[in-house]
């Protein structure tokens, strides 16, 4: 029988046993927690919303989201995002599942950063979304109950989160600022990373190498 936390049941087999460890070997707490509570908060969304969705499949996107944040998974060749993206379709690869499940997943991490589109895609891409919004912008606070957000935050605690996370998306990303061009983490870069110049939409059209 699984952990249960605000009435939610954390999947207990062995392919969400090895992903939970995986991630606590190469993740600091703050990212492991935040991703357990990416989870939760995700299920927690979907049932308000009378959504059906593979539970294994949502904790291994939310589980392995911020991979691509970690020493061990990241590059500098492309978004984090993307980086948590492959290791996920990997991970679920080695243990049989392929296929459109497999590419649920990396849809769910790679577009976690992408505004509303993901909203109107599949319950597991939908809802991983949903949890990130919730757990970092505050997105949907109101949408589950002060308890089962106290019971949340007291299984998997956010002591400073704010200002912690802030810190590590920024770690995880300012040797690759190109990638930030067009998504939300410029934004992190112009706050936290000095001599960072934000990529222009407009100028990249007017300077490309068409003539007109």
């Amino acid at each position: 029988m699984g952990e249960t936390i605000a009435g939610v049941q954390i999947p207990d087999s062995a392919l969400t046993r090895e992903a939970t460890e995986l991630v606590r070997e190469v993740a600091s707490p703050l990212l492991f927690d935040h991703s357990r509570r990416v989870f939760l908060f995700g299920v927690l969304r979907g049932r308000e919303q009378g959504l059906r969705f593979d539970r294994e499949l949502l904790y291994v996107g939310a589980m392995f989201h911020d991979l691509g944040l970690t020493e061990r998974f990241r590059r500098t060749d492309q978004r984090f995002e993307i980086d948590g993206a492959d290791e996920a379709r990997r991970f679920l690869h080695a243990h049989g599942i392929t296929g459109e499940p497999a590419d649920r997943v990396w849809t769910a991490i790679a577009l976690h950063t992408t505004p509303e589109i993901p909203l109107h895609m599949a319950p597991e891409v939908a809802l991983v979304t949903r949890g990130v919004e919730l757990d970092v912008l505050g997105i949907g606070y109101d949408a589950v109950s002060d308890e089962e957000r106290a019971a949340v935050v007291a299984a998997h605690p956010r002591p400073d989160f704010k200002n912690r996370i802030l810190a590590a998306f920024t770690e995880g990303i300012e040797d690759r600022p190109e990638t930030t061009f067009g998504n939300v983490k410029a934004d992190v870069l112009a706050h936290f990373s000095p001599g960072f110049v934000r990529g222009d939409f407009v100028e990249t059209i007017k300077n490309s190498d068409w003539p007109e």
